[in-house]
Formats: C-alpha cells, sequence, structure tokens
C-alpha cells in the first residue's frame, strides 16, 4: 500500500466512491483498533472505543485534503481526537444521566444510532480551533517543522525541505513540541 495509493482513494470515496471507502476503512481498521487499546473508556469497553476509532477513520476520509498530512498520519490523528473526545466525554460526570440512556424511536419502541452529528462537528470545531492557535502561537518555522515532523518525517528530511541545517530543524521541532505541550495543559485546564 503506498501513501499516493490511500490519497487517492480517499479523494475518489470524497467524490462518491463507495469501494474507495470501503478500502480504506478495510485497510485502516487496525490501526483504529489499536489506537482503541490503549485508552480506558469509563463504563464502556474496548469495542465502544474501536467503533469511535472507526467513527474518527470515517471522518478521516471523508475531510482529507490533499497538500497536508499524508492520509496515514491524518487519519491517525482523526482517529486519536475521536477516541480522545469520547474517554473526556464519558469521564464528565455531568451527563451521566444521558450518556448511559438509550434512545428510542418516536414511537418510543426500537433503538435509535447513538451516533451524534453534533457532538462530531463539536470535535472537529476544537480540532480547527487548535490548529488555528497554533498557527498563531508558533513561529512560522517552528510551525512548519511540526506540520512535516507530524507527517512522519525525519529531522534530517525536515532540514533538507527547509533549506536549514539539522540543528536548526531539531531546534525548531522541540520548541514547537514543548510549545504544544504547554498549549494542551493550559486547554485541559479550560474544560
Amino acid at each position: 500500500m503506498s501513501a499516493g495509493e490511500d490519497e487517492r482513494l480517499a479523494l475518489a470515496a470524497q467524490g462518491g466512491d463507495a469501494a474507495a471507502a470501503a478500502a480504506l476503512l478495510e485497510r485502516y481498521k487496525n490501526m483504529a483498533r489499536g489506537v482503541a487499546r490503549s485508552y480506558f473508556l469509563e463504563g464502556g469497553d474496548a469495542e465502544d472505543l474501536a467503533q469511535e476509532g472507526m467513527i474518527g477513520l470515517y471522518a478521516a476520509v471523508t475531510d482529507f485534503r490533499a497538500g497536508g498530512m499524508s492520509f496515514k498520519n491524518f487519519a491517525r490523528l482523526c482517529i486519536e481526537r475521536r477516541i480522545m473526545s469520547a474517554v473526556k466525554s464519558a469521564s464528565r460526570k455531568k451527563h451521566g444521566p444521558l450518556n448511559s440512556s438509550v434512545p428510542l424511536d418516536a414511537e418510543g419502541q426500537g433503538l435509535v444510532s447513538p451516533y451524534d452529528p453534533e457532538s462530531a462537528l463539536i470535535s472537529w470545531e476544537e480540532r480547527d480551533e487548535f490548529l488555528q492557535l497554533l498557527r498563531r502561537e508558533l513561529s512560522s518555522a517552528e510551525y512548519a517543522a511540526l506540520k512535516l515532523y507530524m507527517e512522519g518525517l525525519t529531522v534530517a528530511e525536515i532540514a533538507a525541505r527547509e533549506g536549514k541545517s539539522e540543528k536548526s530543524a531539531e531546534n525548531a521541532v522541540q520548541r514547537a513540541k514543548k510549545k504544544v505541550t504547554r498549549l494542551l495543559a493550559a486547554r485541559r485546564g479550560e474544560h
């Protein structure tokens, strides 16, 4: 499987090619399960988190844009964000009665799908807000280096791509990581 193939399949899926979407979901389902195994969901089980991971993977297929991260890295980011959002939501006691209730159809008979598009939209809006915050808080060199680092490039590759020394690229990546850690800690303190 090549990176270019994944990007091509994602764009085809966005154009309505159901087979392309199914191929990507099949190809990356083990990644979703693997990420899910490293988290704990209060009141849930591993399969619940795996399903959240698959929702994140589906979002990656529908939201991928060429020219940025590789599809593989974008998919991992989407999967992790979706799972972390589910874990975070489950840990909040505020909505406990709602989170443990079972939705019924209009007649009060059958079960309704628990997927909540509003929550998915809010989670994507939070992600976009954080990316905007990164663009504001990081220097252009730090942002570029971090973006390339998140795409899986080594420091040497980043240096070559940016036309800088390896030491300069390494420093930019390290400064960006420290700032991101600080920003994430501040965000956790807000919520």
